[in-house]
């Protein structure tokens, strides 16, 4: 929250539900998804108000948007550790892909093109576990 401050942009308590539910969600949440979740305790918050603090969240690149194949909805997932995402091209299961260096991509980007990377979004889609056991 103190890098939102930092830039000035004010921390209501929807924002703070919204941050928090992005934290400690293990999934990849749907603007709906954390709306239907959070109206329990905000009942006076709007779908809007969630989308009008995931675009916040999105430009401050404290989140990133995802979409699977053959499905328009767009996910979202907090930014705080660097990692791909994996994506099942048959079900949309998303999985965090840990230990990547980042850097060292960015840094060879960097290189080959002598652009000043500023954000990174690479996501690898394939066929999950379970999906190729459904294939046998």
């Amino acid at each position: 929250m103190s890098h939102l401050k930092e830039k000035g942009i004010r921390i209501t308590e929807t924002r703070k539900a919204v941050v928090s539910y992005i934290i400690d969600s293990d999934d990849h949440p749907s603007a709906e998804m954390i709306y239907k979740d959070l109206l329990p305790n905000y009942p006076n918050m709007s779908l809007a108000t969630v989308y009008n603090n995931l675009k916040v969240l999105l430009e401050e690149g404290f989140v990133t948007e995802l979409k699977r194949a053959n499905d328009n909805t767009t996910y979202y997932d907090f930014m705080g550790h660097e990692h791909l995402n994996v994506i099942c091209e048959r079900c949309g299961k998303i999985t965090d892909f840990m230990d990547v260096e980042i850097p060292s991509l960015k840094r060879e980007a960097h290189e080959q093109t002598g652009y000043r990377i500023t954000k990174e979004l690479l996501t690898i889609y394939g066929i999950c576990p379970e999906c190729q056991a459904l294939e046998s």
